[in-house]
């Protein structure tokens, strides 16, 4: 039996290379002779270079960029070929800052645009940028900064949503000069705008440490950031990706792939599972969130369309059988009712490992 393990992390305990590991573990001490591929997912957020350098190879280069909120920050761009892929979590997520010290009315992208100056300089002709897990929301104004974009006297693209309060004006020359020439892709895994009701601010806001009563000041904010430049373009779809960030690449050309069908596509996910018997997939939470984008629903569909069927190992599972259906998974396991909360945090590798063993008695054949 021909088994593809594609998981995404599960964040906060594995990354989606030692999921798919950690899953391979355990099937093979229940199924042997069973021949596993592993095919760790990702859509965009932590772990995008990690996941695509494990299938594509490459070039690693490491980097030191400004952080959030100005520390010094150490990242990697991965090189594949005259392509570069970045991810911003690595630069301004929202894991590099104690849930106390957050700010999101201060934190900067501008260390997304130093990412992206770093590949150009590299000579990569192609730029994919993962959107997913900041700590910011700055409508990318940072980013537009670091790569040459000036902002009129009253305003700072550089101080987070707080410095775009006052401003009136922005020039984008220089910024899209520094990126001439190079095809720049927003990997998301959201759909939102900038702006509005489900807008990055009040959507994201509050996960990030925004107050709910300042969540419409804020977005007034990011409003005086879309009149500047593009008020018609924060409206598009992806442009909420990130606190924004999805806007300000868009400003600068970027054209939007949902993170998870690129990924998929460049690890040849499909490919995989054409020759396969079952494809498992997974995440910490498997909750309805997983609909939106998430790696389970893209690895899913993948699987539906190569008509190989589908299941899940999460770290909770927390939708009915029908919710799973919809979302084209057979079934789907949890760790913490195999072996309890507690446990599943103190050894997620063997807890994954031990519930992969179990689900294969079913699926194994």
């Amino acid at each position: 039996m021909r088994v593809v393990i594609a998981p995404d992390k599960f964040a906060g305990t594995l990354t989606a290379v030692e999921a798919a590991e950690a899953v391979a573990e355990g099937w093979r001490r229940r199924a042997p002779e069973d021949d596993l591929v592993l095919v760790p997912m990702a859509d965009g957020g932590p772990g995008f270079v990690d996941v695509l350098h494990a299938s594509l190879g490459g070039d690693l280069l490491a980097v030191t960029v400004t952080g959030a909120y100005g520390e010094a920050v150490p990242a990697h761009l991965l090189l594949v070929e005259g392509t570069a892929y970045v991810e911003s979590a690595q630069a301004c997520g929202l894991h590099l800052t104690a849930a106390e010290e957050r700010d999101p009315e201060r934190a900067t992208t501008r260390g997304v645009g130093e990412l992206l100056a770093a590949a150009v300089d590299a000579g990569a002709r192609r730029i994919v940028v993962g959107l997913g897990g900041s700590g910011t929301n700055d409508g990318g104004a940072g980013l537009l900064a670091a790569l040459g974009a000036a902002a009129s006297p009253e305003g700072s693209l550089d101080q987070g949503p707080r410095g775009l309060s006052a401003l009136d004006s922005v020039d984008l020359t220089a910024a899209r000069e520094r990126l001439s020439g190079v095809e720049i892709i927003a990997a998301s895994d959201v759909d939102n705008p900038l702006l509005g009701l489900i807008g990055a601010t009040n959507v994201f806001g509050p996960q990030k440490g925004l107050d709910q009563m300042r969540l419409m000041t804020v977005d007034g904010m990011l409003e005086r950031l879309a009149a500047a430049t593009d008020k018609k373009l924060a409206l598009a779809k992806g442009a909420g990706a990130a606190g924004g960030l999805g806007f300000a690449l868009m400003l600068l050309g970027a054209r939007r792939e949902a993170g998870v069908e690129l990924v998929a596509a460049a690890v040849g996910l499909e490919e995989h599972a054409r020759g396969s018997d079952l494809v498992i997939t997974g995440e910490g939470a498997f909750d309805f969130q997983s609909q939106a984008g998430k790696v389970p629903y893209g690895v899913a569909a993948v699987a539906a369309r190569a008509l190989v069927p589908c299941i899940a190992l999460a770290g909770k599972v927390m939708v009915s059988s029908r919710e799973m259906r919809t979302l084209g998974i057979e079934s789907a396991y949890s760790v913490s009712d195999l072996v309890g909360e507690e446990a599943s945090f103190g050894d997620p590798a063997g807890s994954l490992a031990a519930l992969a063993e179990r689900t294969a008695r079913t699926w194994s054949h």
